[in-house]
């Protein structure tokens, strides 16, 4: 077992037990928790309780089984692992913490310690590693010196591409259009030309 490996398994203790990890990603750092202790991660942030969060999964697989299928979310799905949130309508058995409001933003992180993180855990509700405010970590050092994780996987050589994911909401009516709510890393062209093809216009 290697090092990495040791790492992983030790911050899945830690999360399994109702901690907070630290983790890097191709976007930014984030913070992650099982979602039954999403409160943790708001308290650590600072964040305003019931605010949405991110939901990151190890497969796209993971990711629809929270979501209401449609042609457009499969057709987003498959461009996962990547730098992209894909906001659904959720499933009627989401827990509330997931799917605030009915709505639930899935990720696929395309960085091999996140992946082999959620392998190990499952799906956690993750946010950027900074406090309510302050600009998200894009390096191990400025993860550590932020404090909020009770864990951090990496040697302090892992850094983050330090452009947030972009993310995009599909409407309850899929007659309606899909909308950005937040222009990141992925290609919004590349977003409108997948879902022209679902025949669902996009907009910004």
């Amino acid at each position: 077992m290697g090092v990495g490996d040791r790492q992983v398994l030790e911050a899945a203790s830690v999360v399994q037990k109702g901690g907070v990890v630290g983790y890097p990603s191709e976007t930014v750092w984030g913070l992650g928790v099982l979602p039954r202790f999403s409160g943790v991660l708001s308290d650590r942030k600072g964040r305003e309780a019931g605010k949405p969060l991110q939901l990151s999964c190890p497969d796209a697989r993971t990711a629809l089984a929270f979501c209401v299928p449609s042609a457009a979310l499969l057709a987003l799905l498959e461009l996962l692992p990547g730098p992209l949130t894909v906001v659904s309508p959720g499933r009627v058995e989401c827990p509330p913490e997931v799917a605030p409001g009915g709505l639930v933003g899935v990720r696929v992180p395309d960085h091999g310690l996140a992946l082999a993180l959620l392998r190990e855990t499952g799906p956690l509700l993750t946010s950027s590693l900074n406090p309510a405010g302050k600009v998200a970590a894009t390096t191990f050092q400025e993860a550590q010196a932020y404090g909020l994780a009770d864990v951090l996987l990496g040697s302090g050589s892992e850094e983050a591409g330090g452009l947030a994911s972009t993310v995009v909401q599909l409407p309850p009516d899929m007659s309606d259009p899909a909308r950005i709510l937040r222009v990141g890393a992925f290609p919004v062209a590349r977003l409108r030309e997948v879902l022209a093809a679902c025949g669902m216009e996009l907009r910004v």
